[in-house]
């Protein structure tokens, strides 16, 4: 089966590695007037002169944005109105994401639940789900187009747990009631509606068992033992097809079930396509069609780019289909019953399809023109007659629509809502995508967003330089793209200039550009980030003295290696959940990483050996910790099963040991990044103000953006304006730890 009716080979990797390793994100005071900015603070480095240079540029660009209107950070950050709009596969349903209010909490901002209405009535949607804490951030129809399915964590610990939720009745099931277990969706196919395949780790922690769940009982049966693979792949009658594998030496390998299936499912799999670690991270089954003969594969084996392919299974005959010299294939579209590939999207700096099925050609060209942004198709009928759709803009809020091929001319579109209405008061404004050259000759596509009424001729270039945030991209094995971001918008607002960079290991840009970040954290890649900032500061886009670095996950390391290795170059520093140390990073992996371990060894380094650990010391920030002048704000989630705690307290700890100041943000029931708005919200509010504080842009006071949180800050409240007012005491210590569980499977 194809994973999805709609799904991107970035998506599909993901999958694939999720199954087995990463998806590698009191009393309150105010400190200043909305239209008021505090006075830069002065660096180590800075005189007299550059400090009269700041204050000169701040009260010309406060001028810039006095008249425009500063955007709250609930608007931006808070719950969306609606999200993800999805069709249920027989047509009937419209379901979504909106907030429920609590009850003892009529003011709080909600929790993210599934709304369900008739589909030609969204009015009239109720929440059939009723999750009190987290909230729910991905949901998809059964088959049966009776029940939602969705998954949920604890606390951000990445041990997902699989529902089931009836729409009739609101009843839901937890159809992989095991503690300490990381569960996925491994499969769906029409031909079975009332059941799921599911990864499980409750054997193994560091392997998913493939399982048959009954969506209505929760009844589970075994259909694969997981012999050693990093991931399965089934097909439309769930049978398993294939096996994924990574190799001692980063590549990658097919395998293939000989054979009968006993009550383990097969014991014995053959390797039949192999790939070299210059292949691994650009190739990968993407799966079958209906009738289980065709098997659809991205391969950038004899090429740069990653090409779709097709591969006749009784033949053994290959078939190109689609490719582009720029970019890998990104997303895919395909028929919702017949599981054939109808059109390809490849995205360099904008995203562009490739109609392979001539019978969606007009609805292509119909989507495409229909309205200046990018569309996306988030389901589509059994049938095949209406599609849910939404269009992404840079200016403004995702909108969706059911688009009905039946039907003639602008027709063919219902609007049903955008996901902030809220929005439109608002001045938003375009991004730009540059492509930087690196120094050494690589383009770097880049998205650059700019303070309101800087640039009245639209070139990209505002009138006089600004402060820049550089926003670097997580994974690093993912990419920046095209379209309304909040935090490009939110900072923007503020008086900033945003610039994200696709530096090299960033993905979708052929297997080059990924190869040449092998060995290269904090080395070459940090030199595409600086030859980002030479860019902006040459093109008098950004102040030289006043840019800040700021990412999450790796871009949270890459903050760390600026400040760290390049100590004069930014002004600050904001890192979410980066590793300080990539000793301790991959000493202390979550369980089902382990298959992943080999391409970690080649992309990043070998932990293994006293001389691999020397060298991923050197790339280490930690390591170099006392050369660190500017300030850095750091934000960490206790439960984070990836960059664990360990990485900020060390960090932190060594900072406060030099004497180096430092803000630590620390939630205690969030993990990889931020789920929980009220956690977010509370984290912007204090970035805003740290920049402010030594940037010179406006900004919104915290108030009572901190209700609700979990916040503590045990280190540097004071050196953030209004924080130490707005904390109580007890927030300015560290939390109470609970002893966590282990893994299911693991030792106790």
């Amino acid at each position: 089966m194809l994973k999805n009716a709609l799904s991107t080979f970035s998506e599909l990797a993901l999958w694939l590695l999720a199954v087995a390793a990463i998806a590698m994100i009191g009393c309150s005071k105010p400190a200043a007037s909305a239209s008021e900015s505090p006075e830069p603070a002065a660096t180590k480095e800075a005189d007299d002169t550059k400090t009269t240079k700041q204050k000169s540029n701040t009260i010309e660009m406060s001028k810039v944005l006095a008249d425009v209107k500063l955007i709250p950070r609930d608007v931006l950050f808070g719950n969306p109105q609606r999200s993800q709009s999805r069709l249920s596969p027989d047509g009937k349903w419209l379901s979504f994401l909106a907030p429920v209010k609590q009850e003892g909490d009529e003011e709080g901002q909600g929790v993210m639940n599934v709304w369900v209405a008739p589909a030609d009535d969204p009015a009239s949607a109720k929440p059939v789900t009723d999750d009190k804490l987290r909230g729910i951030r991905g949901h998809s129809w059964a088959y049966n187009s009776e029940q939602i399915l969705y998954t949920q964590d604890k606390g951000g610990d990445e041990n997902w747990h699989v529902y089931a939720t009836n729409v009739n009745d609101k009843t839901t099931i937890d159809l992989t009631p095991i503690d300490g277990v990381n569960a996925n969706i491994a499969g769906a196919s029409e031909q079975f509606p009332d059941e799921v395949l599911v990864g499980l780790n409750d054997r193994n922690p560091q392997l998913h068992d493939i399982h048959r769940v009954n969506l209505k009982t929760g009844e589970r049966k075994l259909v694969q033992e997981n012999p050693g693979l990093a991931a399965l792949v089934a097909d439309d009658n769930y049978k398993i097809r294939l096996g994924f594998n990574y190799t001692p030496t980063g590549g990658q390998v097919w395998l293939e079930p000989k054979g009968e299936p006993g009550d383990k499912g097969y014991t014995d799999f053959e390797v039949i396509e192999e790939f070299g670690p210059e292949d691994a991270m650009t190739s990968g089954p993407a799966g079958f069609n209906k009738a289980g003969d065709v098997l659809y594969y991205e391969d950038s084996r004899d090429r740069n780019t990653a090409a779709l392919f097709e591969r006749n299974l009784e033949s053994g005959e290959s078939k190109l289909l689609a490719e582009d010299a720029k970019a890998d294939v990104g997303g895919i579209l395909a028929h919702p019953t017949k599981h054939t590939i109808q059109a390809v999207s490849f995205t360099f700096a904008r995203r562009e399809w490739k109609v392979l099925d001539d019978a969606i050609q007009g609805d292509i060209d119909f989507l495409t023109n229909f309205a200046d942004g990018e569309f996306e198709v988030t389901g589509r009928t059994l049938d095949d007659r209406y599609w849910s759709i939404a269009y992404i803009l840079d200016d403004g809020p995702v909108k969706y629509y059911i688009y009905d091929r039946q039907a003639e001319g602008d027709a063919r579109m219902r609007y049903l809502f955008s996901n902030r209405d809220d929005l439109d008061q608002y001045p938003l404004v375009k991004m730009h995508s540059p492509v930087i050259k690196s120094r050494d000759g690589l383009d770097l596509v880049s998205y650059l967003t700019l303070p309101p009424g800087t640039d009245e001729d639209g070139d990209g270039i505002p009138n006089r330089p600004v402060p820049m945030i550089l926003d670097v991209h997580g994974g690093p094995w993912a990419r920046d793209g095209w379209g309304f971001n909040p935090y490009h918008q939110w900072l923007a607002n503020r008086g900033y200039a945003v610039l994200a960079v696709n530096y090299r290991g960033s993905t979708g840009f052929g297997k080059d550009f990924i190869n040449k970040a092998n060995g290269e954290w904090s080395r070459k890649m940090h030199d595409d980030l600086l030859d980002a900032v030479k860019w902006a500061v040459d093109n008098k886009i950004a102040e030289e003295d006043k840019v800040a670095i700021m990412g999450g996950s790796y871009g949270g390391y890459a903050t760390l290696v600026g400040l760290a290795y390049t100590p004069e170059v930014f002004a600050c520093g904001v890192d979410i959940v980066g590793p300080s140390s990539l000793v301790t990073l991959l000493n202390n992996i979550p369980p089902y990483w382990a298959p992943f371990m080999p391409v970690m060894k080649i992309r990043v380094g070998d932990v293994s050996t006293p001389e691999g650990q020397a060298e991923l010391l050197k790339m280490s920030p930690l390591t170099h910790v006392d050369k660190i002048q500017r300030p850095l704000l750091i934000g960490q989630g206790a439960n984070d099963p990836r960059v664990t705690q360990l990485e900020a307290d060390q960090i932190v700890e060594a900072m406060k040991e030099k004497n180096i100041p430092v803000t630590y943000v620390l939630y205690p029931d969030e993990g990889h990044g931020f789920a929980r708005p009220e956690n977010n919200t509370s984290f912007n509010a204090v970035t805003e103000a740290f920049l402010a504080g030594i940037l010179g842009g406006r900004y919104e006071p915290i108030g009572d953006d901190l209700e609700g949180s979990s916040i503590h800050v045990p280190t540097g409240a004071g050196d953030v304006p209004g924080l130490k007012e707005a904390l109580s005491e007890e927030q300015m210590a560290m939390p109470k730890v609970e002893k966590k569980e282990k893994n299911a499977g693991e030792d106790a």
